[in-house]
């Protein structure tokens, strides 16, 4: 499998571009017409370039109102196709995309256009060049696939095919299963490109909402299927019209669309078993069982600071590293670590963004397949040297640079805690708060990183995603998506902040980037969970009383019940039968707080109804806690 991007798909100049594009992996890039108009060098140097840089240009677009034109604009229309060649040959590039007439005096017509193209192909291949068709989804005349292929096939020759895009097919919900029919020698190059499902204007929606296959929420695994089901065996090239990707990060968007080409034909090799398929071989999505250890990296002060909060919150520390300045506190099932080594990546990362979360642990089916699957999927894999008594735990890099380690059950991992800390005093009797799992994590990012997390959890995990909420923050919207996996035993909710006033962007500014904002943690009993907290000091976040009043009237709960709540701070949902508790703790630094959560009869979501309530209320505390005492 070939891949290819076009350079409208990223930002920069295109030297930029270019750098980035090749840093990525792929084989071949489209040029983008703008893009070389906007160079100052010579074709024949652009060529050279791309050449240098270990690429080839797998086509050059687009080629506008060509078929269908009267006269005098037809005889134009051939002229500026001889131009356009003219350029491809000093380039070095022999695959031209025509898009289909929008022009307001094209003329209708499927022989009409068969007979441009018939004429346009002889020349083409006078040449040694190829033009390529492609319907738009708003053409004039011919804005479905099947039309496209008809005039095609009617022109007959065999310098004039068809480019099949994901995006024009979809938008219009023409059946993907028509493209089978097609012979794959016909097909000159596939175009794909996801986006989120919106009813606007096509050609707006087009040009500004594009984005990554795995990113949106159009069928472009099933658009696959079926063009691989015609034999086609060229290149697949992104074709990304997005606002945020022109102001974002060449290297980064480009790492994320040669991902999402390797992961969409991982899908489509296992969907199709019987079709050749060539992709890279990896091992399928890892099935996740758990959050084994969250990390923290401090310095010995902050340390201390953690420590207390971990014991208001009912952990035991039970463990101290055998050779290193880490520690390990638990309870129920939860693994919590604070690192205040002197060197390494924790204290890398404690230099950078101060006490924060450095390092994710996984437990997973496989440990060795998870690092292999993100490695084929462009993923950095992680390694510093092991130190007297450590174990090499397998590990990548995430995407905001922290570090997610993988647990299996393999006899050596297993052990991991038993191996690695020497035991420290029994836990006191009473101390847990009844806190038995990680419920959720969530991470905070800039909005514009959001479909790299995304598509980073996705295609590694066997997780799915949840529609996109936005959270009300008094400072502006904060956008949250969940990546779960089907059972819930991993949940991670992804927050994109637009801007530094809301209490997201605040965090992103001070820990400088993007991190685990907070940590909510599972218990069976949120009552006797928020008694045995408060007993052992915690202070909960405290929540405004007419929140309170407006929840007993909108859920018609029983006074005493809602009172109850009230009295603990406890924030309520409901969701069919299912019903969901949440008790905050204050901000710990710049936006960093815990959480307290029961779920009941097989509530879904995380709250976020209540997420504003809980944000105004932080916000007080924020404020409160920089009041000068008296």
């Amino acid at each position: 499998m070939k891949t290819s991007i076009a350079t409208v798909s990223i930002s920069g100049d295109f030297r930029e571009k270019l750098a980035a594009i090749s840093a990525a992996g792929f084989d071949g890039l489209e040029i983008f017409e703008n893009d070389f108009l906007a160079f100052d060098g010579r074709p024949g140097d652009v060529g050279e370039m791309v050449r240098d840089a270990g690429l080839e240009i797998t086509l050059f677009q687009p080629f506008r109102d060509f078929e269908g034109m009267p006269e005098p604009h037809r005889t134009r229309a051939f002229d500026r196709a001889e131009r356009k060649f003219d350029l491809m040959q000093e380039l070095g590039t022999e695959l031209m995309l025509v898009c289909s007439n929008v022009s307001s005096v094209a003329l209708g017509g499927i022989d009409r256009a068969a007979e441009d193209f018939a004429e346009l192909g002889a020349r083409a291949a006078a040449r040694g060049l190829r033009v390529g068709y492609e319907a738009l989804a708003w053409g004039r005349h011919v804005n479905d696939h099947r039309d496209a292929w008809e005039i095609v096939r009617r022109a007959g020759h065999d310098s004039v095919g068809l480019i099949l895009d994901s995006f024009h097919t979809l938008a219009r919900k023409t059946d993907v299963n028509t493209i089978r029919s097609i012979p794959g020698d016909r097909i000159f190059l596939v175009q794909l490109a996801d986006a989120p499902l919106i009813d606007m204007d096509l050609l707006y929606w087009s040009r500004h909402f594009r984005n990554m296959p795995g990113e949106g929420d159009l069928a472009v695994t099933d658009f696959m299927r079926a063009v691989a089901a015609t034999g086609y065996d060229g290149a697949l090239s992104l074709e990304i019209f997005n606002d945020q990707f022109r102001g974002g990060s060449p290297k980064s968007i480009a790492v994320d669309g040669h991902r999402s080409l390797v992961y969409l034909m991982d899908q489509v090799r296992r969907l199709e078993p019987d079709i050749r398929i060539e992709v890279t071989e990896m091992p399928d999505r890892i099935e996740v069982e758990g959050i084994e250890f969250v990390e923290f990296a401090a310095d010995e002060a902050e340390a201390e600071v953690l420590s207390g909060m971990f014991e208001a919150l009912g952990f035991s520390r039970i463990g101290r590293h055998v050779s290193k300045d880490v520690t390990l506190w638990r309870q129920g099932g939860i693994n919590l670590v604070i690192n205040t080594e002197r060197e390494g990546f924790s204290h890398s990362s404690y230099l950078v963004h101060g006490t924060s979360v450095c390092d994710i642990g996984l437990k997973v089916a496989d440990a060795a397949a998870t690092v292999a699957r993100a490695r084929a999927l462009g993923a950095d894999t992680f390694e510093q040297p092991a130190g007297p008594g450590e174990l090499k735990i397998p590990a990548i890099r995430g995407v905001g640079g922290g570090v997610m380690h993988f647990i299996d059950d393999t006899a050596e991992l297993a052990r991991v805690w038993e191996t690695e800390f020497r035991p420290l005093a029994a836990a006191q009797e009473g101390a847990s708060a009844g806190l038995t799992r990680i419920d959720h994590l969530a991470q905070t990012m800039n909005y514009e990183e959001m479909l790299t997390w995304m598509l980073f959890y996705t295609s590694i995990f066997a997780t799915r995603k949840t529609p996109m909420v936005d959270v009300v923050d008094p400072a502006g919207l904060v956008r949250s998506q969940a990546i779960e996996t089907a059972d819930g035993n991993l949940r991670i909710t992804l927050n994109g902040a637009e801007n530094r006033r809301t209490l997201a962007g605040r965090f992103i500014a001070e820990s400088f980037g993007s991190a685990v904002q907070h940590i909510a943690f599972a218990t069976d009993d949120i009552f006797a969970s928020a008694a045995a907290l408060e007993a052992k000091g915690f202070r909960a976040l405290e929540i405004s009383r007419n929140y309170y009043d407006d929840l007993e009237a909108r859920f018609g709960l029983d006074p005493d019940f809602a009172e109850r709540l009230r009295a603990r701070n406890i924030l309520y949902d409901r969701d069919g039968e299912g019903e969901y508790f949440q008790l905050y703790s204050p901000n710990y630094g710049e936006g960093f707080f815990f959480e307290v959560v029961e779920r009941r009869g097989g509530y879904k979501g995380y709250g976020a109804a209540n997420a504003q309530f809980r944000i105004a209320a932080q916000k007080r505390q924020l404020r409160s806690d920089t009041l000068p005492r008296r």
